[in-house]
């Protein structure tokens, strides 16, 4: 009986999480805290003397700095979806966005830049003809304002599941490499056992068990994903640690916490930062397919896997509503290719081996 006591716990614990999450300030700061730290990171490389070349180099790099263009566009748009206030009448967020792209709701479909319905045996005139750049969709909702209200649905699930797996990946690769022995052995086998079971089917269980929505998801991809990363981060610990410049910390009576986290830690940064960059777009790609099957983030919250999964019955329509998964797909693709696009030249301007 003990250990269902235990499991009622920690439901309730991320039944709380859960609600704590959902709560609109909550969930509006993790966009603006993923762009506050890659506005920060490039800042402050360009000023660390060990950064100041591998900052020149990506500088020079002109498909990485379309990347982080797309990036910081795709980003202020996630800011501007994630600040506003309560409008008091209808006690929902309002967000800038909101105010800037928000059209009136239409009867039903209408192709983009239209004038009249789509679909409809007799079609009417829509309340603001020629506005709809993307058409609307079977609610009457403006597609391209519903395609910018991805954005900030992506990059909450990329920053939280990023926020999630790093720090679980850095804890336990740096205790697996440094230490070594039964810690080694054990977190071996717990990273073992989580890469044996298809990455895919763990998260709809666990999204399954904990519930549908935003931080759910969250959770359920940054157990998965932390994997990948812990194994890198191991590897490069049981290089360093037996290194002239570990021995002499020890030597000096420096404590092991200190000796992760300002000696070995530093050189392990480049890994980890690319490492990061590229899964951030396969913590994005994830909420799609998730959505595909029924289990993403909710109905009501802008986003590209829920337009898709609505859009599974319109390509059989008779005509053919094609503006509303294109839009959304060519949205995930530009943001992802430009996330990927971005990890290479990071890693070519970082390892000094790939200079030209």
């Amino acid at each position: 009986m003990r250990w269902l006591t235990r499991a009622s716990a920690w439901s309730n614990r991320f039944h709380s999480m859960g609600k704590f999450l959902q709560n609109d300030i909550v969930a509006n700061i993790v966009p603006l805290l993923v762009v506050g730290i890659l506005l920060f990171a490039l800042i402050s490389a360009g000023k660390q003397p060990l950064w100041a070349e591998a900052y020149r180099r990506l500088r020079r790099n002109t498909v990485a700095l379309i990347a982080i263009g797309i990036i910081g566009m795709y980003g202020l748009v996630a800011v501007l979806d994630s600040l506003g206030k309560t409008d008091k009448k209808s006690q929902t967020f309002v967000s800038l966005l909101d105010r800037i792209a928000g059209r009136e709701a239409e009867r039903t479909y209408s192709e983009p830049m239209a004038t009249m319905t789509t679909g409809e045996p007799k079609p009417q005139k829509l309340k603001e003809p020629g506005s709809h750049v993307l058409g609307t969709d079977g609610t009457g909702q403006d597609v391209l304002y519903r395609t910018l209200k991805g954005a900030r649905t992506a990059f909450i699930i990329g920053g939280l599941t990023s926020l999630i797996a790093t720090p679980l990946a850095l804890l336990f690769g740096l205790a697996a490499g440094y230490y070594g022995r039964g810690v080694d052995d054990t977190i071996q086998y717990v990273y073992t056992v989580l890469s044996s079971i298809p990455s895919i089917l763990l998260q709809i269980a666990l999204v399954l068990v904990l519930g549908r929505g935003v931080d759910k998801i969250c959770l359920a991809l940054g157990v998965t994903a932390w994997v990948g990363l812990c194994r890198l981060v191991r590897g490069e610990v049981l290089k360093h640690r037996d290194r002239e410049y570990v021995r002499a910390a020890k030597a000096l009576g420096v404590s092991d916490f200190r000796l992760l986290t300002r000696h070995i830690l530093p050189n392990l940064l480049p890994i980890v930062i690319i490492s990061v960059t590229l899964s951030f777009s396969g913590f994005i790609l994830a909420e799609p397919i998730l959505a595909y099957l029924g289990i993403g983030v909710e109905a009501e919250m802008g986003s590209w896997g829920n337009m898709i999964d609505a859009a599974r019955d319109e390509l059989a329509r008779d005509p053919v509503i094609w503006w509303n998964i294109t839009s959304a797909s060519v949205a995930l693709f530009i943001l992802v290719l430009a996330f990927n696009l971005l990890g290479d030249a990071l890693r070519d301007a970082v390892d000094p081996r790939l200079r030209s």
